[in-house]
This record gives structure tokens, sequence and C-alpha cells, in this order.
């Protein structure tokens, strides 16, 4: 027989509502909702009392569906210095995240079908959560692409701008052919490699190959990211490709999605990513190189049409980019420093301040991180607090009052591989309290269910 596990006293935030409610799990899944104030709540705590069930008293703290981050980099396999499935997978439990799905940029690099496959097998071992992972793109490729089973796997990722791992896709033939045949959806970097390969040259003869990181904005540009971007969405246009556009970094790209129609109905969706939600290019003085990702943070005119769009349903998706390297290779200069950051053990930490100062609401967070994922990728079952679904639930608390207590980032409490963080520094008003994945309490407090391991993901396509 399924244990029986009950959440009582939870404040439940799901599609775009608050309330308070016991909520019954057996085995993986969601049993009841009861809220508080609906007509059988007493005599449904008259019976509880009375079942074999575990209780977990949530004192009126938040009840979130987990987070499905939709972008990250695990570095696993071939670049596991910086990071690995068990230890990131780890890391994004503790930050609340129940799924991820992964990219393919890794060594070698995931470009057949038996790569994929082999990834999915390293998973079974080493995820700390739920997983899918992304099939890569190259020029030469398109006949693995076909062979996807779309029900398996999350999508096909284009790096329509070279990046961490050199996947650029540039040949035409090549990319038509994708938005054309792709089983899945398609996700894509974009940065246009013409015009960022031309701002190289520009900066390097004005100042010569020691540039400091205030310059990335500037190489991998405003222009360059719109049009990249352009050409992706008028590609699926033409096409009609299910097409996910990654990591929306400047106001003017925003001009290229909609909000008119509901997500379900969206054949062209667009993700924003936290550190594009939380800094901007005034804070490279402070944190340098720590903060250069691609594409670039830009500026907090950028950065505010940003966190807008959220609010307004122009950005469909919030995720972390989690991309791990050690602080000596983020020490080097420049030229030589390699982009990305570890984000996930504190991605929501980050929304949650945003809620903290009125920039984002809780449910706008919900929606963006877990309902709107599921729906997009049309995972089965996951990213809501339904009967019958899988619980994969996150508790937390954040304070508004002026009393609110606050903590702060350090080394001693990072969780990544790399064991360090670009939010180090930084006090926030959140604290995530309790991961349940497949009905499993699998982070508690600062404790972990060691033994514990997740489960690929299935999609309804």
């Amino acid at each position: 027989m399924d244990k029986k596990l009950l959440l009582s006293n939870a404040k439940v935030i799901n599609e775009g509502e608050i309330y308070v409610a016991e909520v019954i799990i057996e085995g993986d899944t969601i049993k009841d909702i009861i809220k508080h104030d609906s007509k059988d709540y007493q005599e449904f705590r008259n019976h509880a009392m009375k079942d074999n069930m575990e209780i977990i008293d949530l004192n009126f703290k938040y009840l979130m569906p987990g987070m499905i981050d939709d972008q990250v980099h695990f570095r696993d396999p071939g670049l596991t210095h910086k990071g690995d499935m068990f230890t990131e997978s780890k890391a994004a439990a503790a930050g609340g995240i129940t799924t991820f799905f992964e990219m393919p940029n890794t060594h070698p690099r995931t470009l057949t079908i038996d790569l994929l496959e082999e990834k999915f097998d390293n998973a079974k071992n080493k995820a700390f959560t739920n997983y899918s992972f992304y099939m890569g793109t190259s020029n030469e490729n398109l006949d693995e692409i076909m062979k996807i089973n779309p029900q398996k796997v999350c999508g096909v990722k284009i790096f329509m701008g070279a990046s961490t791992g050199n996947m650029l896709v540039d040949d035409e033939e090549a990319l038509s052919g994708f938005f054309k045949n792709s089983p899945v959806l398609i996700a894509t970097h974009c940065e246009d490699e013409a015009t960022i390969n031309h701002n190289t040259q520009v900066f390097k003869e004005r100042h010569g190959e020691d540039l400091s990181v205030d310059y990335h904005p500037l190489i991998r540009s405003h222009e360059a990211c719109y049009k990249s971007s352009e050409k992706a969405v008028a590609l699926a246009q033409k096409y009609d490709a299910r097409l996910h556009v990654l990591h929306i970094s400047t106001a003017d790209e925003l001009k290229l999605f909609r909000n008119d129609i509901p997500l379900k109905e969206k054949r062209i969706t667009a993700e924003a990513c936290t550190h594009h939600l939380w800094f901007c290019d005034e804070d490279y003085e402070k944190r340098g190189s720590l903060i250069k990702w691609n594409p670039a943070i830009k500026t907090k005119g950028d950065r505010d049409a940003i966190q807008k769009a959220v609010r307004e349903n122009i950005i469909d998706v919030i995720a972390t980019d989690h991309a791990p390297h050690t602080l000596d290779e983020k020490n080097n200069t420049y030229f030589k420093c390699p982009a990305g950051a570890p984000m996930v053990q504190h991605c929501l930490n980050v929304l949650f301040e945003l809620y903290y100062q009125d920039k984002l609401s809780l449910e706008q967070i919900v929606e963006k991180v877990a309902h709107a994922p599921a729906t997009l990728f049309q995972i089965e079952n996951r990213g809501f607090i339904r009967k019958g679904y899988k619980a994969d639930l996150a508790v937390f608390s954040v304070d508004k009052s002026e009393r609110a207590e606050s903590w702060t980032v350090d080394k001693s409490n990072v969780l990544y591989k790399c064991k360090w963080a670009p939010v180090e520094g930084i006090s926030f008003h959140s604290k995530i309290h309790k991961t349940i994945i497949n009905g499993e309490l699998v982070y508690d407090e600062g404790k972990f269910k060691e033994d514990f391991r997740g489960e690929r993901v299935s999609f309804s396509r």
C-alpha cells in the first residue's frame, strides 16, 4: 500500500489563487486538496486524525508546485570539474526545483540519439530531481533529430550564436531543415555571430586584447540579439514550427512576441532568466566576470522592460540558465573567461525578492516557473497542484513586514560544486524550507534524502 502524507495548514499558491488547504499525497501523487473554507474541511479533519498517514504541519508557510527549470547546463558528461548531474541537481532541489531540462553542450556534444540516451541512463543514477534532456543540433545532424520520440524528449537546441561548447548552426539550409522538420519544440540561443565578430574586431582594434567585462554587452550587443531572434521568429512563422526563444536580454526583442492569446495557443514563446531580471550593466563594476553570461546582461532599461514583460505575459517562462565554471576559469581575462554562472539554488530567492520589492506577485512567479513550463512543453501531470498530478512541491516563506528577517548568501551556504555564486553578498527575505519530489520529502531544512533519485518526465504530444 502506498504511504500517505498530509501537508497540513498549507498556504497554497496555484493557478492564480492563494488559499489555505490540507494537501494529501498518496505514493507519488496528489490525492486530494481540501480548502479550509470548504464545507467538508471539519469532517476531513476529524477523519484524518484517525487515518494512517504521516502529518507535516506547514504552519501556514507557502506551498507551490516545484519549479520546472527549462534551461540548465549541469556539465555532465565531460566537464564535471565544474559541476555534475548529482551535485547540481541536489543544489536545485535545495532551491525548490523539482524538474530540470539540460542542454547538449557537454563533452561529447549530444548530437545523436545514442548519446542522448546515454545521458538519460546517467541521470537514472545521479539526478536528484526529475529530468529531461535537449538534443543538440549541428549543420549535419538533421537525420538524428528526425529520430526523436516527442513523448520522451523535451526539445532540440539550436545555437544561432556560438556560446560555450561551440555548437553554432550557421548553414542556412540546415537551419531551414530544422525549422521545417523538427518533431519537437525548438529552443534557440539567439545572438548573431557576424555582428558579434564585427564588434569584437572593432573593440580589439580600439583597446587591444585586455578589455574589461564592461564591454561584454557592447560586443554581444542589442543588435546581435534582436537580429538573431527576429530571424528565428521569421523561420518559425514560415514553417509553422514550435519555437521557444531562450534568455531574452533586450527590450527590443520583446516586440517579437505576443500576449493576446492563451499560452496553449502560442507557437512562438519566450523565456527570461533570473540574472536578466535581477542584474544590469551597472553591476559589472562590483561583480565583474562573475556575471558574464551569454547573452550579456544589458541596461537597467532592458532589465525593467523584461520584468514588465513577465507581468504582462509577453515573457512566458522564467528559467536559470545554470552554467557553473570554476573560479579560476572565471578569473581569466575577458576573452578567455567563459560565460555562465550557477543559479539553481538561488533562483526562487531572487524571484521572491522581486516580490518583496513589489515588482512581481507570488502568483506570477508560480505561473512562470511551474505552470507555464508544464503547459508549454506539454509535460504530463506536473507543474500544478491538482488531484492526480505528481506531488512535486516546494515549501517556502517570504516576509514583507517591517520586522522581516533576511539571510545572506556566502560561500559557507553555497551548494554548487564550483563553490561560488553570482549572488554572494546579497540578502534575501525568503527561504526554501522543504522540497517534495514524486511524493518524497527530499529536502527538509538543509537536510537531504541522500539516496533519492528523480525520474524521466514524459510529454503528452
